[in-house]
Formats: structure tokens, sequence, C-alpha cells
């Protein structure tokens, strides 16, 4: 009897018992991998989305109408010692995920201040600074498809302030001469950073 009963512990557990054994959990692994598959996924639309959104025009045109009158609104400014977008702390260290919103906020910055508070009685100069002026709207209407995508972050809206108040320290005329004659600073940023569509332009001319 104690023979059997010593072979009978090492006997293989039936089918039926077996089932009975608990399993590994395999739902964290599983919910964790679709996760992050769905993560990746609504990053790559996300970019997708702002390659879209690339200003589509030939800055280079824009450059070269500005370098036209670069020299004679430079002379203009009487504040030689003082900046609002050369600094470009502000501009150089915005982030990949801000520069859709500062973009956004600087074209009208321009459009709503700089241009507008400008007075110029060379009418060579203000045809120029017209034609700039009808660039930088195209490239703020271009930018309006993009609004669901465009998110402005905390630094994004800091950086953008940071502008603003440099041009408040100035006389309103004085800050928009001194402006005018900094944006070709903005308009190298904004090739730096759209410049796929913007070599794109440039080849289809």
């Amino acid at each position: 009897m104690r023979s059997t009963a010593s072979l009978s512990i090492f006997q293989e557990a039936s089918p039926e018992e077996a089932y009975l054994l608990p399993l590994p959990d395999m739902k964290a692994p599983c919910v964790s991998l679709c996760l992050l598959g769905a993560g990746l996924f609504l990053c790559s639309v996300h970019a997708r989305g702002l390659r879209r959104c690339l200003i589509s025009m030939n800055l280079h045109r824009v450059e070269e109408s500005f370098r036209g009158i670069k020299t004679a609104i430079q002379a203009k400014d009487t504040f030689q010692n003082v900046t609002i977008l050369s600094p470009s702390e502000t501009l150089h260290g915005i982030k990949p995920l801000d520069v859709c919103c500062v973009t956004k906020n600087l074209l009208a910055f321009y459009v709503d201040r700089v241009f507008k508070d400008h007075q110029e009685l060379n009418p060579q100069i203000m045809r120029k600074i017209s034609s700039l002026a009808n660039s930088f709207l195209y490239m703020q209407k271009t930018l309006q498809q993009c609004q669901n995508l465009c998110h402005c972050r905390q630094e994004a809206t800091n950086a953008t302030r940071i502008i603003h108040d440099n041009y408040d320290q100035l006389e309103v005329r004085s800050a928009a001469v001194k402006s005018l004659g900094e944006l070709d600073v903005f308009l190298a940023w904004i090739d730096k950073h759209h410049r796929g569509t913007s070599a794109a332009s440039r080849q289809g001319t």
C-alpha cells in the first residue's frame, strides 16, 4: 500500500486538471503595445498634417523684395543699440512643436501692428511694403488650414509676448521701423523651419 500511495504523488495531472493550472496574464503587455501603436499612429498623422500646413509660397521673392528696401528702412532706424527680433533667443530656441504657432503669431504681429504702424512717404518704398504685407496676408491664409493642428503651448505664447514687449518699449513709429529693418530675421527663420515647401516653390518657378 505504501508503494501505491507513493507512486500516486508523481502521477501526471489529467487533461481536465491541467486546464485548471493558472496561466500568465497576457492582457497587460497587449494593452501596452496597443497604446504604443495608437500613440505612434497619432504622432504620424499629426506630422503629416503639419507638413500639409507648411507655407507654400516662394520666400525667395519675398526676401528679394525686402532686400530692395532694407538699406532705406534701416537708415531711418535711430535706435541702433536696441533690437526687437535680432536677439532671437526667442526664435532660435523655438521647439518644433511650437513652430506653427510662433509663425502664425508673428505673421499677425507684422500684419496687425508693424505694417499698419509704419508711415512711409516714399511711394516706391510704400509699394514694396504693401507687396510684403500682401505676401504675409497670403501666408496667414495658408496657415488657416491647420488651425486644428497649430496648438499654442505656453512656450510659444511666451516667445511671442517677448517680441511684443520689445516693440512696446519703443515709440510706435520707431518700433515699426525697427521691426521692418529686422524683417530678414523673421524671413530667415521661416525659411529654416519651412524649408521643404519653400524649396519646392522655388523649383516650380
